[in-house]
């Protein structure tokens, strides 16, 4: 990949860099340890599986810190939230305690813990990726970064499950009528919960594992999810119909102890920072590409619509209630720090 190869490079003129400035130090404690390197073992998880973008990117990330730390960080990576016996909130749960050093994590989940962290995921905020890392970069990462300090998580910047989609086995869905009545399931989250009850739908929560079998089995109607989690689970075989309104944008927290990053030298919080802003990228990278891979394919096993934006403005107005719900809860300094501007 293109942006790996530069940023793998990028990060070896850094180091050079980070040596000559700092001697050769490199450890959290100081006189002859830290200029020997203190070295390190940590433990990361993701959510998803081995197969996903999420994981690719916690390679790079694993890779990044060893040639950045020449060997002195090293990384163990844990697919489908291994640490925690599948629950993701339980593992955003260890690594604010310290059980763990790392992971990738939706703010969906967060928001599970604290729901301010649920701002972002806010209905219909955006209109296209550009519009969110605009946002992003505007205020969204500072304000999100003070949010998980309170948390003891350390921010290392975002990466991306991407916006969510639905998919039905009935009917297409291009405006809020078109959802009346059906069982969609969802996050186990009350924002999503109350968004589909605002659209007329009856919002159910189920273990993932148990999707495909009831979507077979016609116990739900649809389910919503970004691409990769709609193609890689075969959901296609069980769906007739999706539709593209890109209703929620799911960004990834790659977050870190900040208790173990608060114990870093400062060029080794340095080396952290680096590995992290190319695992992000190459992350994010990957995740839109398969995306329009996924997305082509699907058009070729089931129906795909994309609404209008008269459409996108429909369903945008029927979640005024959802805002005014909220807004006290995401509180407005966090809502306007990742509103568009």
């Amino acid at each position: 990949m293109k942006h790996r190869s530069t940023l793998l490079a990028l990060g070896a003129v850094s180091l050079l860099a980070l040596t000559a400035c700092s001697g050769g130090t490199g450890g959290a404690g100081g006189g002859d340890d830290a200029a020997a390197g203190e070295t390190y073992e940590w433990d990361m998880t993701i959510t998803v599986s081995d197969t996903s973008s999420w994981y690719m990117g916690a390679e790079v990330f694993a890779e990044q810190l060893d040639e950045l730390s020449d060997g002195r960080m090293q990384l163990s990576i844990y697919a489908n939230e291994q640490l925690s016996g599948g629950d993701p909130a339980a593992g955003v749960e260890q690594l604010m305690n310290g059980d763990k050093t790392f992971s990738y994590n939706s703010t969906i989940i967060y928001s599970g813990i604290d729901p301010r962290f649920g701002a972002i995921n806010a209905p219909f905020l955006y209109d296209s990726y550009e519009q969110a890392e605009a946002a992003i970069e505007a205020g969204g990462l500072e304000a999100y970064t003070e949010l998980s300090r309170e948390h003891g998580v350390e921010l290392l910047g975002f990466g991306e499950s991407g916006f969510r989609q639905v998919t039905t086995s009935s009917t297409p869905i291009s405006g809020p009528a078109d959802l009346a009545g059906l069982k969609i399931r969802v996050p186990g989250s009350s924002l999503f919960l109350d968004i589909f009850t605002e659209l007329g739908a009856d919002p159910i929560t189920m273990n993932f594992a148990e999707v495909f079998t009831s979507l077979q089995s016609g116990t739900i109607d649809g389910q919503e999810n970004p691409y990769d989690v709609i193609y890689s689970n075969g959901l296609t075989e069980v769906q007739d119909y999706m539709s593209v309104w890109n209703y929620v944008y799911d960004p990834l927290m790659l977050g870190m102890n900040q208790a173990t990053f608060d114990g870093l030298s400062p060029e080794d919080q340095e080396i952290v920072r680096q590995a992290a802003a190319a695992a992000n990228e190459a992350q994010i990278t990957e995740n839109r590409e398969r995306g329009e891979e996924q997305l082509a394919e699907m058009r070729e096993e089931m129906t795909v619509s994309e609404l209008t934006p008269e459409q996108t403005t429909d369903f945008r107005e029927t979640m005024e209630p959802i805002y005014s719900k909220y807004e006290s809860i995401w509180t407005t300094e966090l809502l306007d720090a990742v509103r568009p501007e």
